[in-house]
Protein backbone atom coordinates (compact mmCIF):
# COMPACT_ATOMS: atom_id res chain seq x y z
CA UNK A 1 0.00 0.00 0.00
CA UNK A 2 1.76 3.35 -1.20
CA UNK A 3 1.61 6.01 1.63
CA UNK A 4 0.41 9.71 0.65
CA UNK A 5 3.05 12.25 1.97
CA UNK A 6 1.30 15.74 1.62
CA UNK A 7 4.26 17.59 3.00
CA UNK A 8 6.64 16.34 0.32
CA UNK A 9 6.42 15.83 -3.49
CA UNK A 10 8.81 15.25 -6.35
CA UNK A 11 9.97 18.76 -8.23
CA UNK A 12 9.58 17.09 -12.01
CA UNK A 13 6.57 17.49 -14.65
CA UNK A 14 4.81 14.68 -12.88
CA UNK A 15 3.43 17.33 -10.18
CA UNK A 16 1.02 18.89 -11.98
CA UNK A 17 0.96 21.47 -9.15
CA UNK A 18 4.82 22.53 -9.92
CA UNK A 19 4.28 22.47 -13.51
CA UNK A 20 0.82 25.22 -13.41
CA UNK A 21 2.91 27.28 -10.39
CA UNK A 22 5.83 30.07 -11.09
CA UNK A 23 8.03 27.16 -11.46
CA UNK A 24 6.12 25.94 -15.01
CA UNK A 25 6.83 26.30 -18.12
CA UNK A 26 5.90 30.11 -19.24
CA UNK A 27 3.45 31.06 -21.35
CA UNK A 28 3.43 33.05 -24.37
CA UNK A 29 7.48 32.34 -25.18
CA UNK A 30 10.07 34.27 -23.30
CA UNK A 31 10.20 37.09 -21.03
CA UNK A 32 12.11 40.34 -21.85
CA UNK A 33 14.77 38.71 -19.59
CA UNK A 34 15.32 35.73 -21.69
CA UNK A 35 15.66 37.22 -24.94
CA UNK A 36 19.34 37.88 -25.95
CA UNK A 37 20.93 41.44 -25.30
CA UNK A 38 17.76 42.29 -23.63
CA UNK A 39 18.45 40.64 -19.59
CA UNK A 40 18.76 42.86 -15.91
CA UNK A 41 22.36 41.73 -16.22
CA UNK A 42 24.91 39.28 -17.94
CA UNK A 43 23.81 36.04 -19.24
CA UNK A 44 25.03 33.32 -16.97
CA UNK A 45 26.19 29.65 -18.11
CA UNK A 46 23.85 27.24 -17.40
CA UNK A 47 26.84 25.92 -14.79
CA UNK A 48 26.68 29.42 -13.34
CA UNK A 49 22.89 29.34 -12.17
CA UNK A 50 23.46 25.04 -11.17
CA UNK A 51 26.43 26.12 -9.24
CA UNK A 52 24.67 29.33 -7.62
CA UNK A 53 21.04 27.26 -6.91
CA UNK A 54 23.22 24.63 -4.81
CA UNK A 55 25.55 27.33 -3.35
CA UNK A 56 22.13 28.82 -1.52
CA UNK A 57 20.81 25.73 -0.73
CA UNK A 58 23.81 24.70 1.01
CA UNK A 59 23.32 27.76 3.44
CA UNK A 60 19.94 26.74 4.30
CA UNK A 61 16.33 26.22 2.33
CA UNK A 62 14.88 28.50 0.48
CA UNK A 63 12.16 29.22 -2.40
CA UNK A 64 12.49 29.95 -5.76
CA UNK A 65 11.68 33.81 -5.45
CA UNK A 66 14.28 34.40 -2.66
CA UNK A 67 17.37 32.31 -4.70
CA UNK A 68 16.57 34.78 -7.26
CA UNK A 69 16.59 37.98 -4.86
CA UNK A 70 19.60 36.44 -3.30
CA UNK A 71 21.55 35.84 -6.12
CA UNK A 72 21.19 39.59 -7.33
CA UNK A 73 22.33 40.74 -3.96
CA UNK A 74 25.23 38.75 -3.64
CA UNK A 75 25.95 40.13 -7.57
CA UNK A 76 25.93 43.52 -6.40
CA UNK A 77 23.09 43.66 -8.75
CA UNK A 78 24.88 42.31 -11.89
CA UNK A 79 23.16 39.11 -12.11
CA UNK A 80 19.46 38.73 -11.46
CA UNK A 81 18.49 35.50 -13.16
CA UNK A 82 14.80 35.33 -14.76
CA UNK A 83 12.52 32.60 -13.16
CA UNK A 84 13.04 30.75 -17.09
CA UNK A 85 15.99 29.91 -15.84
CA UNK A 86 15.98 29.57 -12.15
CA UNK A 87 12.91 26.57 -12.04
CA UNK A 88 13.93 24.57 -15.34
CA UNK A 89 17.73 24.54 -13.05
CA UNK A 90 15.50 23.37 -9.61
CA UNK A 91 13.89 21.11 -12.25
CA UNK A 92 16.73 19.44 -13.36
CA UNK A 93 18.32 19.25 -9.78
CA UNK A 94 15.12 17.51 -8.77
CA UNK A 95 15.71 14.91 -11.14
CA UNK A 96 19.16 14.27 -10.27
CA UNK A 97 17.49 13.55 -6.37
CA UNK A 98 19.98 16.07 -5.60
CA UNK A 99 16.96 18.46 -4.07
CA UNK A 100 13.78 18.38 -2.85
CA UNK A 101 10.18 20.46 -2.40
CA UNK A 102 9.07 20.70 0.89
CA UNK A 103 6.44 23.00 2.98
CA UNK A 104 7.61 25.10 5.69
CA UNK A 105 5.73 27.29 7.55
CA UNK A 106 2.90 27.57 4.40
CA UNK A 107 5.60 27.95 1.97
CA UNK A 108 6.80 25.30 -0.42
CA UNK A 109 10.75 25.52 -0.21
CA UNK A 110 13.67 23.79 -1.84
CA UNK A 111 16.28 22.16 0.06
CA UNK A 112 19.24 19.67 -0.51
CA UNK A 113 18.89 15.92 -0.04
CA UNK A 114 21.57 13.81 1.43
CA UNK A 115 22.51 13.25 -2.01
CA UNK A 116 22.39 16.77 -2.64
CA UNK A 117 24.51 17.51 0.60
CA UNK A 118 27.29 15.22 -0.45
CA UNK A 119 27.61 16.26 -3.80
CA UNK A 120 28.08 19.95 -2.50
CA UNK A 121 30.74 18.68 -0.17
CA UNK A 122 32.47 16.83 -3.08
CA UNK A 123 32.39 19.89 -5.71
CA UNK A 124 33.14 22.55 -2.60
CA UNK A 125 35.62 24.65 -4.73
CA UNK A 126 33.42 24.03 -8.08
CA UNK A 127 30.82 25.75 -6.09
CA UNK A 128 32.78 28.79 -5.00
CA UNK A 129 31.43 31.98 -5.64
CA UNK A 130 29.31 31.41 -8.62
CA UNK A 131 27.80 34.71 -9.05
CA UNK A 132 30.70 36.46 -9.35
CA UNK A 133 30.78 36.66 -13.39
CA UNK A 134 32.24 38.74 -15.76
CA UNK A 135 29.67 41.86 -16.46
CA UNK A 136 29.22 43.03 -19.86
CA UNK A 137 28.78 46.98 -20.40
CA UNK A 138 24.54 47.36 -20.95
CA UNK A 139 23.76 49.64 -24.09
CA UNK A 140 22.06 52.80 -23.47
CA UNK A 141 19.59 52.52 -25.94
CA UNK A 142 19.21 48.70 -24.91
CA UNK A 143 18.45 49.98 -20.76
CA UNK A 144 16.36 52.84 -21.93
CA UNK A 145 14.04 50.46 -24.00
CA UNK A 146 14.18 48.05 -21.44
CA UNK A 147 12.72 50.39 -18.46
CA UNK A 148 10.27 51.75 -21.03
CA UNK A 149 8.82 48.20 -21.58
CA UNK A 150 8.92 47.83 -17.70
CA UNK A 151 6.69 51.15 -17.16
CA UNK A 152 4.15 49.93 -19.96
CA UNK A 153 3.57 46.36 -18.15
CA UNK A 154 3.16 48.59 -14.72
CA UNK A 155 0.77 50.64 -17.09
CA UNK A 156 -0.98 48.05 -18.64
CA UNK A 157 -1.26 46.69 -14.90
CA UNK A 158 -2.71 48.90 -13.21
CA UNK A 159 -5.51 49.51 -16.16
CA UNK A 160 -6.29 45.99 -16.16
CA UNK A 161 -7.14 46.10 -12.77
CA UNK A 162 -8.95 49.61 -11.98
CA UNK A 163 -10.15 50.41 -15.62
CA UNK A 164 -13.69 50.24 -17.06
CA UNK A 165 -14.03 47.69 -19.90
CA UNK A 166 -14.12 50.34 -22.07
CA UNK A 167 -10.71 51.65 -20.68
CA UNK A 168 -9.20 48.01 -20.83
CA UNK A 169 -10.48 47.36 -24.34
CA UNK A 170 -8.82 50.83 -25.61
CA UNK A 171 -5.94 50.11 -23.63
CA UNK A 172 -5.64 46.72 -25.39
CA UNK A 173 -5.85 48.36 -29.22
CA UNK A 174 -3.17 50.85 -28.39
CA UNK A 175 -0.87 47.91 -27.28
CA UNK A 176 -2.04 46.02 -29.83
CA UNK A 177 -0.47 48.57 -32.49
CA UNK A 178 2.50 49.27 -30.61
CA UNK A 179 3.49 45.97 -31.60
CA UNK A 180 2.80 46.09 -35.15
CA UNK A 181 4.89 49.23 -34.55
CA UNK A 182 7.59 47.89 -33.39
CA UNK A 183 7.56 44.89 -36.15
CA UNK A 184 7.58 47.21 -38.48
CA UNK A 185 10.50 48.86 -37.20
CA UNK A 186 12.52 45.99 -36.78
CA UNK A 187 11.61 45.03 -40.40
CA UNK A 188 12.68 48.21 -41.53
CA UNK A 189 9.69 49.82 -43.21
CA UNK A 190 8.41 53.24 -42.16
CA UNK A 191 5.77 53.76 -39.47
CA UNK A 192 3.00 55.92 -40.07
CA UNK A 193 2.34 59.40 -37.95
CA UNK A 194 -0.91 58.20 -36.75
CA UNK A 195 0.71 54.84 -35.90
CA UNK A 196 3.76 56.43 -34.29
CA UNK A 197 1.44 58.56 -31.85
CA UNK A 198 -0.72 55.76 -30.95
CA UNK A 199 2.03 53.84 -29.60
CA UNK A 200 3.91 57.02 -27.73
CA UNK A 201 0.58 58.17 -26.40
Amino acid sequence: MRHHHPSRRPVDGSDRRFARGPFGPRRGGPGFDELPGYGRGPRASRGNVRAAVLALLAEQPRHGYEIITEIAERSGGAWRPSPGSIYPTLKHLAHEELISLDHQEGKRVFELTDAGKAYVQEHAEELADPWNIPVEPVDEGVAALRDLTQAIHAAAKQVSRAGTPEQIAAAGEVLAQTRRSLYLILAGEPVAPEQSSAATR
